[in-house]
């Protein structure tokens, strides 16, 4: 027998889950088996992808129960077909952790209440994510839960880095900016000096472009400055999300147009982005292949932005040796990639087309200043090591040492709070 741990990623109208055995209080890198439950919210299926090539098993599910219905199904799956495995332990992402969580963490009743009360800030995910866990929680009691936060990785940057030119007491108030991707971006760091060397602790610039995009200037491998604030609306276009908006914009909307709060949300969360601005579609596969004039001003908007927020992270930085494209866009995009470097030969990058075109590992000249590397992300990977690592035989330590992350977190903001405002009030 051997135990396992499954990573979840409950979103509106899926939830993504791998499968990945523990060994030796770690976890082995190549999951056994992964998928989603498919269009949660209509006739939900179960796709899960062989990893022997032998394409994906796809099984119709019965409709109703919500998350908890579709969890007992996957339940039911996992012990079905992983015979000789034991399931120890779920790992979920949870896109925010506000100020307070920084270090994941095995949740209980207290915790998710004051994850439920950052709903508000990540509207789009934090319910989907914490509903799953509740779920999980009914169906099986017993089984430690760990949450892992996409905002951690960039808690701990420099405090400038953070803070809008608001009212101070908004600021302590927690109006702040927090980052997201994080566990794509600390998954990145990870295996970076494998790919970059000694380059690997030095000026890094990480582009995290998929239907959620986001992009990250990293020193010595730790967040510096990244484009998304309080919320994952800010920074770069996205599928369905606008990106960075002038206030004014929203303002303007509510005064003049007459729209509700939750009219303004539904536009900058799910009509806006590379859907907004095409008109057909929020895939950039099909934008790529569309010889419609407005899906190329999609595709050139987004490169044009990606491009503009390199210059302003290698600035953070004072400079750049690494630029890494990551996420489903990044990846995959051939075009993309080639826009971004050529707009971006001023900072040193030279482009191999033929290895852009290929989708090699790295897609610059022998002579560039900047390497260009393609890698591609794993955050289930990131959320099975979190996971392992907080029940493992160890796991009293790696608890103790989450709980004061978190508390450190806390406190440090706290203390910068008060020493702004003595610095404000001297």
């Amino acid at each position: 027998m051997s135990d396992v741990v499954v990573t979840l990623n409950a979103g509106s109208s899926s939830i993504k889950f791998a499968l990945f055995r523990m060994r030796g209080g770690g976890i082995e890198d190549e999951p056994l088996a992964a998928g989603m439950i498919e269009d949660t919210g209509g006739t939900p299926r179960l796709k899960v992808d062989a990893h022997d090539g032998a394409g994906a098993q796809v099984s119709p599910l019965a409709g109703g129960g919500g998350f908890e219905g579709l969890l007992q199904h996957l339940l039911g799956w996992i012990e079905a077909n992983m015979a000789g495995h034991v399931l120890r332990a779920a790992g979920h992402r949870v896109v925010h952790g506000g100020a307070e969580f920084a270090a994941p963490l095995v949740v209980d009743a207290g915790i998710l209440d004051r994850l439920e009360a950052l709903a508000p800030l990540a509207p789009a995910h934090q319910p989907h994510n914490l509903a799953a866990i509740r779920a999980l929680q009914a169906l099986t009691p017993a089984l430690p839960q760990v949450a892992c936060f996409d905002t951690g990785f960039h808690q701990g940057g420099p405090a400038l880095a953070s803070i809008f030119a608001l009212p101070h007491e908004l600021t302590a108030a927690g109006v702040r900016r927090y980052g997201f991707h994080g566990l794509s971006y600390e998954y990145i760091a990870s295996v970076l000096p494998r790919h970059a060397g000694a380059a690997a602790e030095g000026r890094v610039v990480v582009a995290h472009l998929g239907h959620g995009a986001s992009m990250c200037a990293m020193a010595g491998r730790k967040s510096v400055a990244t484009t998304m604030g309080m919320t994952a609306l800010d920074g770069l276009p996205m599928g369905r999300r606008c990106g960075a908006l002038d206030p004014g914009v929203v303002l303007y909307l509510m005064s003049q147009c007459g729209m509700t709060a939750e009219a303004v949300s539904e536009l900058l969360y799910q009509r806006s982005g590379l859907l907004g601005v095409s008109g057909i579609s929020d895939d950039m596969r099909v934008l790529l292949d569309s010889p419609a004039p407005r899906a190329r001003e999609a595709v050139d908007l987004f490169t044009y932005q990606v491009s503009r927020h390199l210059g302003s992270l290698a600035a953070a930085l004072g400079g750049l040796d690494v630029l890494v494209f990551t996420a489903g866009i990044g990846e995959h995009a051939a075009p993309v990639r080639e826009a971004v470097c050529r707009r971006a030969a001023w900072l040193g990058v030279e482009l191999d087309p033929e290895a852009n075109r290929r989708g090699r590992v790295r897609i610059s000249t022998a002579a560039s200043r900047v390497r260009v590397l393609v890698i591609p992300t794993d955050e289930n990977l990131m959320i099975a090591r979190h996971t392992a690592a907080l029940i493992a035989p160890a796991t009293g330590r790696a608890a103790r040492e989450g709980a004061r992350r978190n508390k450190g977190t806390a406190n440090e903001r706290a203390e910068a709070g008060e020493e702004r405002e003595r610095g404000r009030t001297a």
